[in-house]
Parts: structure tokens; sequence; C-alpha cells
């Protein structure tokens, strides 16, 4: 009888152990709430995203790249700025008129470092050279407008 008890005992234990491996092997769904909100500062989000990844775009561009793997790395580098740009657009200034620039030069950088990506996985460099240059250029619109006194300049000599 103790025999049988301990086997009911092990028996439980055992599907009750199935039972929470079950429950820990399915993944947590987060809940969405329905207005995305920022987490990190617009400055923070420049000088971990924006400043690495264009200085980055501006060494692999410098020439032509040979390799493959480089080309990749220049559509990875101009998929993050494009994201950039949907994270700017979270993040809006207070007023409508600031507003209204801030949201265009955001979907600007969005689509210009598209073009980039596009570019890039075309492997045609003249082309990647342009839309880095457009998206500076982007970038330098955003800043005079908010008296930001940051230049971007992909080309230039360090």
């Amino acid at each position: 009888m103790a025999r049988i008890r301990g086997l009911g005992f092990a028996m439980v234990v055992l599907l009750s152990g199935w039972g929470l491996s079950q429950v820990q092997s399915q993944p947590l769904k987060p809940k969405l709430s329905t207005r995305l909100e920022p987490v990190a500062e617009t400055k923070l989000l420049m000088e971990g995203i924006a400043d690495p990844n264009a200085r980055g775009l501006a060494r692999l561009l410098a020439d032509k790249p040979r390799e493959a793997e480089a080309w990749v790395f220049v559509r990875g580098q101009s998929l993050l700025l494009a994201e950039l740009g949907n994270l700017l657009l979270l993040r809006p200034p207070k007023t409508r008129a600031a507003e209204d620039a801030w949201m265009a030069h955001a979907a600007e950088l969005r689509g210009y470092a598209t073009t980039l990506a596009r570019a890039a996985a075309a492997k045609d460099y003249l082309a990647a050279r342009s839309a880095l240059a457009d998206v500076a250029n982007t970038c330098n619109r955003c800043h005079q407008t908010f008296r930001v006194a940051i230049r971007v300049d992909p080309f230039a000599e360090d």
C-alpha cells in the first residue's frame, strides 16, 4: 500500500512537473497598448543610432565596396537609420508648427534611408552615395529647423 501511495505521489509530481514545463515553454504574449510611447530621449537615439550608423556608412561608402559582406553592412546600417525615422515619429514636439516640421523630417529620413538600403541591396555605389547625401541633408535640415548645432557631412575628411 505504501508503495502504491509512493507511486501515486510520484505520478502527481511527474504530472505537475509536466504541466509546469508546458506552461513555461509557451511564449509569453506581451499586452500591447493602443498607444506607443517613447522610452529613450531623442539625444540618446541620435548618439546611439544616428551618429554611429552615419559614420559607419561614410566609412563603408568612402570607396566602392568590393565584398558582398560590406554591402550587407551598408544595407543594415541604412535600415537602422530608416527605423530611427520611425522612432522619431513617436516623439513629436509639443507645438503644432514644430510637430509638422518634425514629422516631415522624420518621414523624409525614413524615406531616404530606405532608398539607401535599396541601393545597397542592388550594390549600386553611385545611388548609395547619393542617398547617403540625401540622408545627411535631411538631418541637417532638421537640425537647422530645431536649432541643433550639429552638421552631418558623411564625405568630410576627418
